[in-house]
């Protein structure tokens, strides 16, 4: 009878441990709790996306359902910082996308509107989007292959992987992805040569990146390879990028159980309540690094706030939706600000009580989120964010 009670309790500690394993990689993509589609009223008269003729195209797949953050703003931001490509978010149809409750971004087209305009794809980047399994969108599935031409490079980031995997284009190429997914992720799918300790796979046209973190490095590599070293260097130093080089060496650290422990107790027990403040024009980079970073904290509450109006345009003209509201919770700790250079007197006022949490421009976003957490959580945790997002 002991023996059946200590393998109950061996079995349910372990499903639980599973279950936060699965929360860490995911909860930042909902924000807390299952995001519930857009609702709201159609957005009209939007400034069409810019096509230039003499430009190469990119094209960023994106999933109304969910995509992660910055899988598809990073890569976002890194191709328009080279001011020499045209840049898409592309989706199936117009649905909002996701960034967590209170916030969506529209994608700048659909399918059906690439198909019209004739475009063709020089690249496509597959973030992490709703399927994650076998289970694969065959409209998204259809739209990646039959855009892939013998001058396009496609490249996954992180769990995009699935979806890359699931198209058959890699098959016997190397192809990697987040270091604790990655063994799972092999179960569904074993054509694919699966690789670890490398930021980057490239095997011909066909890239993939590890973990979250890595796809400013993918996106990276791309530009070098697409446009030149000078066109690479210029897009590392708009995003402060840590390195001279592009960093390929990895260390593909899976969550340990004891990493797992500590995620399920700081959902459990992190009371902190965050805000995140956006003005127009805010840098989509240093956004997706602040929401993705500080949501694997698992803090109670992480609220968006705007300066103005309901819609924003970001930096390079994209439009989010915000539909929380701007109430704050008087028991609200820190309010994050994306822009800092735009906060006004009446935003200082607004938030008095709050501090106001700003980063300078002379260091990598994602670095200095990280080095927060660990004068707020220490180390230890410190180095358990940085699991989740592959940052080794």
């Amino acid at each position: 009878m002991e023996k059946t009670i200590r393998t109950f309790k061996i079995a349910f500690s372990t499903l639980i441990v599973i279950g936060a394993a699965l929360l860490a990689l995911f909860y930042p993509v909902f924000s807390y709790g299952q995001i519930p589609p857009y609702s709201g009223e159609k957005i009209e008269n939007l400034k069409p996306a810019q096509y230039d003729a003499k430009k190469k195209t990119v094209f960023i797949i994106a999933d109304g359902k969910s995509t992660e953050m910055f899988d598809m703003l990073a890569p976002f931001y890194v191709f328009n910082a080279t001011e020499q490509l045209n840049v898409f978010i592309v989706a199936k149809d117009a649905t909002p996308i996701p960034m967590k409750r209170d916030l969506f971004v529209l994608p700048q087209m659909t399918f059906a509107e690439v198909e019209a305009k004739q475009l063709k794809a020089d690249v496509i980047v597959i973030p992490a989007l709703a399927a994650r399994d076998e289970n694969q969108d065959p409209v998204i599935i259809s739209f990646i292959k039959s855009h892939y031409t013998a001058d396009t490079r496609i490249i996954s980031i992180c769990d995009g992987a699935t979806t890359a995997a699931a198209t058959g284009l890699y098959d016997g190429k190397p192809i990697t992805a987040h270091a604790t997914d990655l063994e799972c992720i092999k179960k569904n799918f074993e054509k694919p040569i699966w690789t670890q300790n490398v930021t980057v796979t490239k095997s011909d046209r066909l890239y993939s990146t590890a973990g979250v973190a890595n796809a400013v490095d993918g996106a990276l590599l791309i530009v070098e390879d697409v446009l030149g070293k000078d066109a690479r260097i210029k897009a590392a130093k708009a995003v402060n990028y840590p390195h001279g080089e592009i960093q390929l060496a990895h260390n593909s650290q899976a969550l340990t159980f004891g990493n797992k422990l500590s995620v399920l107790k700081k959902m459990m027990f992190n009371g902190r309540r965050m805000g995140l403040l956006l003005h127009d024009g805010f840098n989509e980079l240093k956004f997706a690094s602040i929401l993705d970073t500080y949501s694997r904290t698992y803090a109670k509450a992480f609220k968006t706030f705007t300066s103005g109006d309901s819609i924003l345009p970001s930096q390079n003209g994209l439009t989010f939706i915000h539909v929380g509201g701007n109430i704050i919770d008087p028991k609200m700790d820190d309010v994050y600000v994306v822009k800092p250079e735009a906060l006004t007197i009446k935003d200082r006022e607004y938030f008095t009580g709050h501090e106001l949490v700003k980063q300078n421009d002379n260091e990598y976003s994602m670095d200095q989120c990280i080095s927060r957490i660990r004068q707020q959580y220490g180390d230890h945790f410190a180095n358990v964010v940085k699991l989740t997002l592959d940052y080794n």
